[in-house]
């Protein structure tokens, strides 16, 4: 159990709230293995009928704690990495997953949505992928899946700039189901949760399995995680997230 990973059942629904809003819900290495492991455990449990993702203090996530980041990056971090388990277990997931995103959403706070079965946004929340600003790469395999979501030229435009998508906006280019008013996101999305938890799972699971490929959705994680380990040990990603640590804008014109 972690703290910071809020576990309830509601109806058959598992519900798994990121809790850490003194941080904007930023991720770290032990709340990706908390995640992992209640995601993972569902599939094979009969009372959990769908899963909703989302976070406390009006905020979804911020991403990854760049904190790890660094840590990976300087070499001293060590053990198992479960952010890439988290996103394993996404990518083979077969029970309907609903995220209620509010605030900010956030690289990795993106890219699960990828991977959600319906999505219900804040109209005013902010979703961004600024991996490129990190001198990092995409991952969750959402090089593939956000282009066949919303067209290349605007996947490339949020994984190259970084610039942040409003949630009516999410909606209005398919990256979301429906913008509502903050306020109503999270009880919209366990309303959907809920409905998805009476109709018949076989059938719902069958239906999910049919509309992802999981084999292209493996190959491009792994594909991504490579180059993505690769990036975290140069000296662009050192540079930005020095940069960050100190506040200041990055310099990549020397690096």
């Amino acid at each position: 159990m972690n703290d910071h990973i809020k576990i309830a059942i509601d109806d058959g629904v598992l519900i798994l709230t990121m809790n850490r809003p003194e941080k904007k819900n930023a991720l770290t290495n032990d709340m990706y293995r908390v995640l992992a492991e209640a995601v993972e455990e569902a599939q094979d449990d009969k009372s959990i009928r769908a899963i909703l993702l989302q976070g406390e203090g009006g905020v979804f996530t911020a991403g990854n704690d760049l904190g790890d980041f660094a840590a990976v990056s300087a070499g001293k971090a060590h053990g198992t990495r479960y952010g890439s388990v988290f996103i394993d277990t996404l990518g083979r997931a077969e029970k309907p997953m609903v995220a209620a995103v509010t605030g900010l959403a956030v690289g990795i706070g993106v890219t699960m949505l990828l991977h959600c079965d319906l999505v219900f946004v804040a109209d005013d929340a902010r979703l961004s992928t600024p991996f490129v600003n990190l001198g990092l790469v995409p991952e969750a395999a959402s090089s593939l899946l956000l282009p066949q979501r919303i067209g290349y030229a605007r996947a490339f435009a949020m994984f190259a700039l970084g610039e942040p998508v409003l949630g009516e906006r999410a909606a209005e280019i398919g990256l979301a189901n429906q913008a509502l008013p903050a306020a109503e996101v999270q009880a919209a999305a366990l309303a959907a949760a809920k409905a998805l938890a009476k109709r018949p799972l076989g059938s719902v699971m069958a239906t999910k399995r049919l509309m992802r490929d999981t084999a292209a959705i493996k190959a491009m994680m792994e594909a991504e995680g490579k180059v993505f380990s690769e990036r975290l040990k140069t000296a662009e990603a050192a540079e930005a997230f020095a940069a960050f640590a100190e506040r200041r804008a990055p310099d990549f014109s020397k690096v």
